[in-house]
């Protein structure tokens, strides 16, 4: 299978090109590759001739697109249009990497692939817009949305946990959102052995459980070895910022048990990323 990968010099993408490996694998990634050209696009698919383009590539910051969103629609939402475009044209299938904040946070239980989606931010919007291009141009689809990723390398909300309480930070961290912290390298599994059912449809893939974001600091803080370091609960009320999070948003994999794709819970997730950083032994 050959298989176009985006964004292959982020984390996720770049996980996905190593746990793809046994196919042929043509990694993409700005700025020769960039998706908001649509004719650049095109050609650069139709060059490549891929049986599948995986895109996880985005705009991930969500209050830079909370300051911009017609940035934050150029690149999530027509930039996957392009993709998808492009795909439909050449014959090939596409995988979209969604979030749950698709979601507007007002459930009171956790969202499966099928609900109605009322996205309450840019970034949100930004990616339920590249959503419905995947549902109206290409009949050959996966949308997988996933929630609270965290990864080796980079900025997430682990890393900076962490790097706050090694340099003896105080900590504030709010207690009413609540969603699924999800390993990267457990998605890029999942993701690949859903490409491999051509079972086409929307997934929810994330690491079993849901916690809020101070239960998630807690925990990552306690298993690494800083049990003393205090942190602050606090609502989002008091932590300002340009976007407007969904509060209740964890995601249920349902359609993924379907086709025998689940991902470990949380707990274990987190461990596994920390014994992998040298934070914790097995």
């Amino acid at each position: 299978m050959r298989i176009l990968v985006t964004g292959a010099a982020g984390r996720l993408g770049g996980r996905l090109v190593n746990v793809l490996n046994a196919h042929t694998v043509i990694s993409a990634d700005a700025p020769e590759f960039d998706i908001t050209d649509f004719e650049a696009t095109r050609a650069f698919v139709r060059h490549a001739q891929p049986d599948i383009i995986v895109h996880p590539a985005a705009w991930t910051d969500v209050d830079g697109c909370a300051r911009d969103p017609e940035q934050a629609i150029r690149v999530n939402g027509f930039g996957t249009q392009h993709l998808t475009l492009a795909a439909a044209e050449n014959g090939a299938a596409i995988l979209y990497v969604s979030s749950n904040e698709v979601f507007s946070g007002h459930s009171n239980r956790p969202y499966r692939e099928y609900d109605t989606t009322e996205p309450i931010n840019s970034y949100g919007y930004s990616k339920w817009v590249g959503e419905q291009a995947l549902k109206r141009l290409n009949p050959r689809h996966y949308i997988v949305r996933t929630a609270w990723l965290f990864a080796h390398g980079g900025k997430n909300f682990l890393q900076a946990i962490l790097s706050a309480a090694i340099a003896g930070k105080p900590l504030r961290v709010v207690v009413n959102e609540v969603a699924n912290p999800t390993y990267n390298d457990d998605l890029a599994v999942a993701i690949a052995q859903l490409i491999e059912t051509e079972r086409y449809g929307i997934y929810h893939f994330v690491n079993q459980g849901a916690c809020s974001r101070y239960d998630l600091a807690r925990y990552v803080l306690d298993r690494a070895g800083y049990e003393s370091t205090p942190i602050q609960p606090i609502t989002s009320q008091m932590w300002p910022r340009a976007s407007v999070p969904p509060e209740y948003a964890p995601l249920d994999n349902f359609a993924g048990k379907m086709v025998g794709i689940t991902l470990r819970d949380w707990h274990e997730a987190v461990d596994a990323f920390l014994v992998k950083e040298g934070l914790r032994y097995e």
